[in-house]
Formats: C-alpha cells, sequence, structure tokens
C-alpha cells in the first residue's frame, strides 16, 4: 500500500507578482510567498514604502524586486506582465475604498473605486492569464466579505467586490482548460491603514466586533496562510471560488 502524500505548499523556482505590496495585506502578501520560496515583484504606487518593504525582506534572504506602478494603468499593466519571462502566481491586493451613504455617493467615488477594484482587477487577470497559458498559474484577489453580504454606508465598496466575485467564477470557467486558476481570498476588517478610520469610530468598532463571531479583528498574519495555500498545488483543485477568513462574520 502506498499512502498518500500532502501536496507541497512550497513556490520554490516560481514567480509571484504582488500589488499593493508596500503595506498591509498586499505586503504580507508578498512577505508570505516570499517565505514560500517564490521570487516576488512587489508593485505599488509609493516608491518610498515599496523599496523600503523590498529591502526588508531581501535582508531576510528572500528573493524580492520592486516595480512601481499604478494598478489602474491598464497599458502599463500589461506591458509589465508581457516584459516579465515568467508568472506563475499574481496576487492583486491593490484596492480602493470611499464610504459614505449611498444617498450621498458621487460619481467621482464610485469611478474611482470601480476603476480600480474591478476595472483594474479585470484586466490585470487578462494579461496574467495571457502570460500563463503555456504552464498555467494562480490568479489570486484580496475581495472581501463585503463581496458576499452587505455594509454600513458600503454600496460601492460591496458593488465593487460582488462584481469582483462574479468575474472571477467567469474567469475561472474560461481559463480552466488552460490549467489556470483564479480565486478570491475574502478577509473581514482586518487592522491596517486602510481600516484605520473605522476602528476610530467607537460605534463602527463595536459594530465590527459583533459581527466576528471569533471575538477579535483581524491581522495581516491572519491572511498569510491563505494566500500560500491559494498560490500552491495544496490547492491545484481549487477554482472559481471564494476562500473567507472574516471569523464567521458570514455564517449567519
Amino acid at each position: 500500500m502506498t499512502l498518500p502524500r500532502t501536496p507541497s505548499f512550497r513556490l520554490d523556482g516560481q514567480h509571484a507578482l504582488v500589488t499593493g505590496a508596500s503595506s498591509g495585506i498586499g505586503q504580507a502578501c508578498a512577505v508570505a510567498l516570499a517565505e514560500a520560496g517564490a521570487r516576488v515583484t512587489c508593485v505599488a504606487r509609493g516608491a518610498e514604502r515599496l523599496r523600503a518593504t523590498v529591502e526588508e525582506m531581501r535582508a531576510e534572504g528572500w528573493q524580492a524586486e520592486a516595480l512601481e506602478l499604478d494598478v489602474s494603468d491598464v497599458a502599463a499593466v500589461r506591458k509589465a506582465v508581457e516584459a516579465m519571462p515568467s508568472l506563475d502566481v499574481v496576487v492583486n491586493s491593490a484596492g480602493l475604498a470611499r464610504h459614505s451613504a449611498a444617498l450621498k455617493t458621487t460619481p467621482e467615488d464610485f469611478d474611482a473605486v470601480m476603476n480600480v477594484n474591478l476595472r483594474a482587477a479585470y484586466f490585470l487577470s487578462a494579461a496574467a492569464a495571457a502570460k500563463m497559458a503555456v504552464k498555467g498559474g494562480s490568479i489570486i484577489h484580496i475581495s472581501s466579505q463585503m463581496g458576499h453580504v452587505g455594509g454600513i454606508d458600503r454600496a460601492v465598496y460591496c458593488a465593487s467586490k460582488h462584481g469582483l466575485e462574479g468575474m472571477v467564477k467567469a474567469m475561472a470557467i474560461e481559463w480552466g482548460p488552460a490549467n489556470i486558476r483564479i480565486n478570491t481570498l475574502c478577509p473581514t476588517f482586518i487592522r491596517t491603514p486602510l481600516t484605520a478610520p473605522t476602528f476610530e469610530d467607537p460605534d463602527r468598532a463595536a459594530w465590527v466586533r459583533s459581527k466576528i463571531k471569533l471575538g477579535r479583528i483581524g491581522e495581516v498574519e491572519d491572511i498569510m496562510g491563505a494566500v500560500v495555500y491559494l498560490a500552491s498545488r495544496a490547492s491545484s483543485l481549487v477554482t472559481g471560488t471564494s476562500l473567507l477568513v472574516d471569523g464567521g462574520w458570514t455564517a449567519d
């Protein structure tokens, strides 16, 4: 009898691209993939924080490089991806939130959120899939629990993330025959600079804690194992779905 063996979570020899990599969840994803052995191209708009992130990663002995890029610039993203010798994993963590009551949403805020959270995600996915067409790969979008439920003053954000979930399902069907997997990772509220304003409001902070069944706010470390799983061969039959890291928020 031959016993089965767990597929490897290691990413040695693979090239990963991570957007939004200079801080927060994106930075944690870049670190997680590098720890697992990948060579990571870290993408962000802010050059200073991006360079600092890459320098610290290299100091740990990991393979990392910086690429200053605005993900909403579709032509620039396509050109950058096409120029890469290879691409095995993409983690798209670039995102934008402009929260307001639906009746107070401006067209400018609506367009800004959709441009980053959905339009940029769409065309980054397409560029990555074209690059991965020969040998396959894994595309991971950092979505949100708000892609599955509604939230206070989050109509635009929820619309962008619900749209992202549908996009991923359709792309998984289209690209499955090429062994290109595409999934979303959906966190609850994670303590990052992006969520700081929510936690500064006592009422909103209390509402968040009341919804998370495990009784605590998420930390970026809670995302790191999940992203390695979706990037690795351990998830080789997983595509077109969401991995919810939400502390039970969406359980009821």
